[in-house]
């Protein structure tokens, strides 16, 4: 298992990919850690980003998958 993210939201995010391999792990809890992270602005960036990995095109079916598992695992955590 990953180590989990540790993050101030008072500083910046220190490894953007191992933040976004948290968020599209489909691991609800590893999800839901990774976005308590984030400040609200950033928080709205992030589920903006996974709809439109969810819906657009030009990403793969596992990409738009792990979106999709993302925003499940997020539906009942608040800005």
């Amino acid at each position: 298992m990953a180590e989990p993210l540790r993050h101030s939201p008072s500083e910046p995010i220190p490894d953007l990919e191992a933040f976004w391999a948290e968020v599209l792990s489909a691991e609800p809890e590893r999800v839901r850690a990774a976005y308590g992270l984030l400040y609200v602005e950033q928080r709205r960036e992030v589920r903006a980003h996974l709809h439109r990995m969810a819906t657009e095109a030009g990403w793969t079916a596992s990409q738009r998958e792990r979106a999709r598992a993302a925003l499940a695992a997020l539906a009942d955590v608040g800005e």
